[in-house]
């Protein structure tokens, strides 16, 4: 899968990384105006890269084509969705790292942040990927394939952090608690921030992301 991407950075010369994967029905372009309320330090010199998902017919939706990582045929809690189809999204993202990779980026100062799918795709591609990542931004998302997920051993220690609004009715804060937990199972130990929102993002919000990316990568 050839993935087009929208592409902004801080500096002409990035030493890092952000890929941030929208979610169902929307575009790269929905992140791209939150890079300037991050309140990033002027010095950061991080790429930003926001791919857009293929259009493909979507069970839930009557079958309508729309910009998706993977189908989903049901709306339970763990959602019955295409696993084909998002393991070939994160093998997408995977590819899409390693180019960035080989142009000399450390792999360290890579952030994979995803926003419902975008984050269930995030999360397959960050704990699977066999070289240390610099963290995974979990944004009101869930843990699709946390029964199937094999960890890499260069990412068992990767930090992660969860955002979820208390007032989701999309993709319920339960699942964002039962993501914690199986990440917890797994050996993780996630982060979690709420926030008075539904199925967005938020102000307040912003300003913490900015602070995890601003921790992680040491600006």
């Amino acid at each position: 899968m050839e993935l087009e991407c929208i592409v902004r950075q801080t500096a002409d010369t990035p030493d890092a990384l952000v890929i941030w994967l929208h979610g169902l029905g929307a575009s790269g372009s929905d992140f791209v105006p939150a890079i300037a309320h991050l309140g990033l330090p002027e010095a950061s010199a991080i790429r930003f890269v926001f791919p857009n998902a293929p259009a493909i017919p979507i069970t839930i939706n009557a079958g309508y084509l729309m910009p998706g990582w993977y189908d989903i045929v049901a709306l339970s809690e763990r959602r019955d969705f295409n696993v084909p189809q998002l393991r070939a999204s994160s093998l997408a993202i995977k590819e899409l790292i390693d180019l960035h990779v080989e142009a000399g980026i450390d792999s360290k100062r890579i952030i994979l942040a995803g926003f419902s799918q975008g984050g269930a795709v995030a999360y397959e591609t960050a704990l699977r990927y066999e070289k240390p990542l610099g963290g995974v931004l979990a944004l009101s998302t869930y843990f699709p394939t946390a029964e199937r997920m094999i960890i890499s051993t260069a990412n068992r220690a990767t930090p992660i952090e969860i955002h979820h609004g208390f007032r989701d009715e999309m993709v319920t804060e339960r699942m964002a608690k039962e993501a914690q937990n199986d990440l917890f199972r797994l050996g993780f130990r996630p982060a979690y921030r709420r926030y008075a929102m539904g199925h967005e993002v938020c102000m307040p919000q912003l300003k913490d992301i900015g602070a995890f990316f601003s921790k992680v990568l040491a600006l």
